[in-house]
């Protein structure tokens, strides 16, 4: 270190002092404008990277949150309308049970009318049989008993007595 102080040339510190300034200079006028330019460049292109990734990560937060709302719609959705078909088969249903019921009660009242008239019919029809068969017995007795004389007068007077004179 002391060789360097010694050897000291106040000349060619000048000259050395320039030569760095207009090195300095010209690194500055021509190399550090461009270099800065390009660092500055890279520096935005790296910040617009990173807005982009950040703006795609929202936009693909906001996605799953427009997928997991319309998912959740067409659930709500789906068991809506099987809520309404399942209401739809039970008054269905509801309505055939009625529908059929009301059918069997029309078809019971049917027959029993049917029923009601082929009874009334019977009936008269064994009234006028029995009626027939009683005039026929009654038209025979009596040609027996009136046929007979004896019999005629022995009738008259059983009637006589069995009826009470007052």
């Amino acid at each position: 270190m002391d060789k360097l102080i010694n050897d000291f040339s106040f000349g060619l510190f000048i000259w050395q002092v320039l030569i760095f300034v207009g090195l300095i200079f010209l690194l500055k006028k021509f190399a550090w404008k461009p270099i800065l330019d390009a660092v500055n460049d890279r520096e935005e292109g790296i910040k617009n990277a990173l807005l982009s990734a950040a703006n795609a990560r929202e936009e693909m937060q906001n996605l799953q949150a427009d997928n997991q709302r319309i998912l959740q719609e067409a659930r709500l959705e789906r068991d809506s309308m099987l809520k309404d078909a399942r209401e739809m088969k039970e008054k269905m249903v509801a309505d055939a049970k009625n529908e059929a019921q009301v059918q069997g009660l029309k078809m019971i009242e049917q027959a029993k009318a049917a029923i009601e008239g082929e009874k009334n019919a019977a009936l008269a029809e064994l009234k006028s049989q029995v009626s027939s068969l009683s005039i026929s017995i009654a038209e025979k007795l009596l040609k027996d008993e009136l046929s007979n004389k004896e019999a005629q007068v022995k009738l008259v007077e059983k009637m006589l007595g069995d009826a009470k004179l007052n």
